[in-house]
């Protein structure tokens, strides 16, 4: 098959649904480019400016480290380059090591270098972000309300909520990375 006949392959035709094109194979779908689409943030300010008053209150009483470890690894599951550009950069001004933000794609193997109540926090991340059993476990959300008191914990999955909106933004619109 040649690379012209792929991407015909994967974009839905009369008989094929965009859902059933999404599942060909990687290599056949079409390239896509990559950079910005369109600026949203000037184009629905006011919808901006509620997602920064969100953010803002979401983090409030959080620790700065752990709120940019919880951002880098939504981002990291969300694929989102903007935004992992972002706070990594972020994390690193905070004060953060280059080997815990170079082992957070991998924290469960890498635990020792992660509080328990960072683990926890990572834990929920993931299960908030995924979502693929259609609902955080019993086991996780128990984890981490045994880290986090419940006002510390309502504005911990406040948080993880808005870095995955964040992300949204960030992959359905291309920003690129260091292009605030």
């Amino acid at each position: 098959m040649t690379p012209q006949t792929a991407q015909q392959t994967a974009q839905p035709t009369p008989t094929t649904s965009a859902a059933q094109a999404a599942q060909t194979p990687q290599a056949a779908q079409p390239e896509h480019r990559h950079g910005p689409r369109l600026p949203w943030a000037k184009l629905a300010p006011e919808v901006y400016k509620a997602m920064i008053a969100l953010e803002v209150a979401a983090k409030k009483d959080l620790d700065p480290a752990l709120v940019e470890l919880v951002k880098i690894r939504a981002s990291q599951l969300n694929h989102c380059a903007f935004c992992l550009d972002m706070h990594v950069k972020d994390a690193r001004a905070a004060g953060e090591t280059e080997q815990r933000i170079y082992l957070l794609n991998a924290w469960e193997e890498a635990a020792d270098f992660y509080s328990p109540k960072e683990q926890a926090a990572l834990a929920l991340t993931e299960a908030i972000t995924l979502l693929t059993e259609g609902f955080v476990p019993d086991a996780v959300y128990d984890r981490a309300a045994g880290h986090f008191g419940q006002a510390e914990l309502a504005h911990l999955i406040a948080l993880i909520t808005t870095i995955n909106a964040w992300n949204r933004f960030g992959v359905s619109t291309r920003m690129a990375p260091g292009q605030a």
